[in-house]
């Protein structure tokens, strides 16, 4: 990946290319179901099976779309504590640290940031023990890593996104 690819393999900070009504409507469907069948979510869109397949491969191929998961409760499957984790990094390591994070356990999500920070980290683990573990002895030993400030987390809630079923512009 280039210092310059974001998620996905796209460009960070710059958009995809437009999407019409249906990739958006198609889009929303599976965000709110990402188990929808293909048939059901043809009927949903009002477009053919053969039309949806084809959207989803064209999604797909151009990394719109890039992959189908689940949600999950973290404290009900086990990772109940959960903090945000702000690293310090050195010049120029965004590529060896992104590297080193990919393979810690607990590490969720992670991304490079503009501000007083360089990288910002969500942590889930079982305890506090093991958050201790993940941030004191694995990302702390990760190359290029100077410093790091955790955040426990006490709630959250999700946000409502972007509203795929408009045109997001």
């Amino acid at each position: 990946m280039s210092s310059e690819e974001g998620i996905g393999g796209g460009l960070a900070g710059r958009s995809a290319g437009p999407l019409d009504e249906v990739d958006r409507a198609i889009i929303a469907a599976l965000l709110r179901d990402g188990r929808i069948s293909v048939r059901a979510l043809a009927e949903h869109v009002h477009i053919s099976r053969a039309n949806a397949y084809a959207r989803l491969s064209r999604l797909t191929d151009e990394g719109v779309i890039t992959g189908f998961t689940i949600e999950l409760a973290p404290h009900k499957a086990g990772l109940g504590t959960s903090a945000y984790v702000s690293v310090t990094i050195e010049q120029n390591a965004w590529r060896a640290v992104s590297a080193g994070l990919q393979d810690i356990p607990y590490v969720e999500h992670f991304a490079m940031v503009g501000g007083d920070y360089d990288v910002l980290v969500l942590v889930r683990a079982p305890d506090n023990a093991a958050l201790r573990h993940v941030v004191l002895e694995r990302i702390q030993d990760v190359p290029g890593v100077r410093a790091t400030r955790t955040w426990l987390v006490f709630d959250e809630a999700r946000g409502r996104g972007a509203d795929w079923g408009k045109e997001t512009r």
